[in-house]
């Protein structure tokens, strides 16, 4: 591999034009096919197997008259819904509402047979069915151009479900702000404007790609939303790392007297198998989302998967490129003021901090473990749940259409449950049926409950519950599982009729219950590979152990951060978060998957330095020192990048992106400080020698991988001076 390297990146220095119009064609093939045959985000997703599911597509397959796909239009008005003329405008909004796209019907407010209008008539909400489950543009302006006689009415106009989200409120461009920090970091890390650009342009190019395969991958498959922001985070974040290390090193070897094409061959071959390394690492971990049991949990792996794979390969290949086109004025256009300092410096306030914790172990090991500790503690009181309108700013047509119908009807309105009931042809159904209903009724959590409707093969039969809390709270939750769990069973008894509850609210605990019951796999599968991967590349195993549980540490306190400001509300009003908000049940599986191989990344950065200078002097402590010495200013200049993309984020509206930004950034804070600075140091000088420990029968079954980049004299001959100078210099 490391030759392999080596050739890729000189022939690149040699031949960047080349390599650079080859990059040019495929971002131009990439971009055409998204825009020809690319798709948009699709937020609809299955549980197969579970109870929801299964109830859903039975209505879907023999109830075709009823569908899931439905979203309300609200009405208010303070001087009530009731007047000729407001009555007359209203009737004549839910008539032109019944034309638009892929309706299949409206709900009349007036209908006698169900009105929704509230008890002191101020507030009615008409009922729009689709037959797709796609709601977008097009429906939206088509109920726009349907209210309008509502709202010269005066009367107030809301949306919830599907259309509210479809009006598209403006989200900042908040990756803007990411690279602007980006610059900053780059610009102090290298006192060049012409090195500070290189990473930057490296890292877009590829997320360009990356974003326009997601485009054509949501053309095939339905890919949320969610996981276009998490590739844009991690593409934008990883893409610029990658880059530095690799440049970082470049200019090392430039500073040594290679020449160009070597001096770019030489990084590739040492930090790009590291790059290569650390992006498999998050690979693996990513893509050990398809145990989840969740289709679109594992797209959104795959999909970050995808892009980590593009961003990895521009690193490797796209930017020897463009340092072959830079050449030697890899350093010019220095930036006034700011002093470029060589990476190697013993002096440097990495190597006297590595110095004095390596001297110390125990009692910066032990503080940074209880800070971590702390941090960790609110994950113990974790609740997962979905978010809903009510966490959408107060500013949205979501929010308030959610506010205006919990305070007409009652908080469970927003989130009702649908109890179907297959009759298999039993005899005693309408018994049955009705005994049923009678029992959901008489639950102490249960606020009404609706008339039966049947199919017409008279062999299903829905019921609409509506629960007495809000669909977040936990006793909603309880609601769902005492119905399930005793209600039904009692009163269905020993008729074949089969109950079986669903509804957006089911759904959501369905999805949780699963991520939960398959989270010990995923944590066993992700690290468990990731544990393979550094025993490979390190030839050790207490090296990927000790990786292991001290990214456990880093991701169990992100997760505690995350609980503490979204959960219990701590400061949460700083980043636009309004009251309580569930961990979205995605959320910590997903930013495990990322966590773990992020962190892995840094750990191969800088144990690969590391073992370098332990297998040329044999001296573990000191090899600590020089390893964080020299990486010590690229890791942290890259965290900080990564820190930056991530919090910037926080910037958006949506509270999803928000919990994501949130906590990928602490994690990312933790791990280049207490975890990269602190705990491993503290934990390889405690470990010394015994940390490249290795079972000599394990050894000879591993392969040979040289992360230093070595090469033989047949390879690059003309290197062999170089090679020597460089290790007279570390022996003196």
């Amino acid at each position: 591999m490391s030759r392999l390297l080596y050739r890729l990146g000189h022939f690149s220095g040699r031949h960047p034009w080349r390599v650079l119009a080859a990059w040019v064609v495929l971002a131009v093939s990439i971009v055409m096919l998204n825009s020809s045959a690319g798709g948009a985000p699709d937020e609809s997703f299955s549980i197969p197997g579970a109870e929801s599911q299964r109830a859903a597509d039975a209505v879907a397959d023999r109830f075709p008259q009823e569908t899931i796909y439905t979203s309300n239009v609200i009405f208010h008005s303070d001087d009530g819904l009731t007047g000729p003329a407001t009555r007359t405008a209203i009737e004549q909004t839910v008539t032109e509402l019944s034309q638009g796209h892929e309706v299949v019907s409206v709900s009349n407010p007036y209908d006698p047979r169900g009105p929704t209008l509230s008890k002191d008539g101020t507030t009615a909400f008409a009922t729009v069915a689709f037959a797709a489950s796609e709601i977008g543009v097009e429906q939206f302006e088509a109920a726009e151009k349907a209210v309008e006689n509502a709202v010269e009415a005066g009367v107030q106009v809301e949306y919830d479900g599907g259309l509210g989200y479809a009006k598209g409120d403006a989200a900042p461009s908040s990756e803007k702000i990411g690279i602007l920090v980006a610059i900053v970091v780059l610009a102090v890390a290298f006192g060049s404007l012409v090195a500070l650009s290189i990473p930057i342009v490296t890292a877009l190019f590829g997320l360009l790609i990356g974003i326009s395969s997601l485009g054509v991958l949501s053309g095939l498959v339905n890919v949320p939303e969610i996981a276009n922001i998490v590739g844009m985070m991690l593409g934008l974040g990883v893409g610029i790392d990658y880059a530095l290390f690799i440049l970082s090193r470049h200019r090392q070897n430039l500073d040594d007297g290679m020449p160009v094409p070597e001096a770019i061959g030489e990084a590739n071959s040492s930090a790009g198998q590291s790059v290569l390394f650390a992006g498999a690492t998050v690979i693996v971990a990513i893509a050990g989302l398809q145990v989840s049991g969740v289709p679109m949990m594992a797209v959104m792996g795959w999909a970050s998967a995808l892009m980590v794979a593009v961003t990895m390969t521009a690193a490797v290949t796209l930017l020897p490129a463009i340092l072959g086109i830079v050449g030697t004025k890899v350093n010019a256009a220095k930036i006034p003021f700011i002093k470029q300092r060589p990476a190697n410096d013993p002096s440097s306030s990495s190597a006297r901090w590595a110095a004095r914790v390596v001297a110390h172990p125990v009692r910066y090991g032990v503080v940074a473990a209880l800070v971590l500790g702390v941090l960790a503690t609110p994950v113990f009181s974790m609740r997962l749940g979905f978010t809903d309108a009510s966490n959408d700013p107060a500013s949205t047509t979501t929010r308030k259409a959610f506010d205006l119908v919990a305070d007409a009807y009652g908080p469970g309105t927003n989130g009702p449950f649908q109890v179907v009931l297959e009759t298999h042809g039993a005899a005693d159904t309408d018994a049955t049926i009705d005994r049923v209903a009678g029992a959901l009724a008489a639950d102490q959590g249960v606020a009404s409950v609706d008339e039966p409707t049947f199919n017409d093969g008279k062999d299903i039969a829905i019921i609409g519950v509506t629960p007495t809390s809000a669909p977040q709270d936990a006793e909603t939750s309880a609601t769902l599982h005492r119905l399930r769990d005793h209600v039904l069973p009692d009163a269905i008894g020993d008729s074949s009729v089969e109950p079986m509850v669903t509804g957006g609210t089911a759904m959501s605990e369905d999805v949780s219950n699963r991520l939960q019951d398959r989270m010990p796999w995923f944590l066993g599968a992700v690290i468990g590979l990731s544990f393979l991967v550094l025993m490979l590349v390190f030839r050790s195993v207490l090296v990927p152990l000790k990786a292991a549980v001290l990214n456990l540490l880093s991701v169990g306190a992100a997760y505690g951060v995350v609980v503490a400001v979204f959960q219990w509300g701590w400061a949460a009003q700083l980043i636009g978060v309004e009251g309580s908000v569930p961990i979205m049940p995605l959320a910590p599986m997903l930013m495990f998957a990322i966590l773990f191989g992020l962190s892995m990344d840094y750990e191969v950065f800088l144990l690969s330095r590391v073992r370098e200078q332990f297998t040329r002097h044999g001296h573990a402590k000191k090899a600590i020192v020089e390893g964080v010495a020299s990486t010590g200013r690229v890791i942290t200049s890259a965290g900080l990048i990564m820190i930056s993309v991530f919090a910037s984020f926080v910037l958006m509206p949506d509270v999803t992106a928000k919990m994501f930004g949130v906590g990928l950034a602490v994690a990312v804070l933790l791990d280049v400080t207490l975890v990269r600075m602190v705990l491993v140091p503290a934990a390889m000088s405690l470990l010394g020698d015994r940390a490249w420990w290795l079972p000599a029968w394990l050894d000879r079954l591993l392969p040979s991988i040289d992360l230093e980049g070595g090469h033989t004299p047949d390879d690059i001959s003309e290197l062999d001076g170089t090679i020597e100078e460089e290790d007279a210099r570390v022996r003196v």
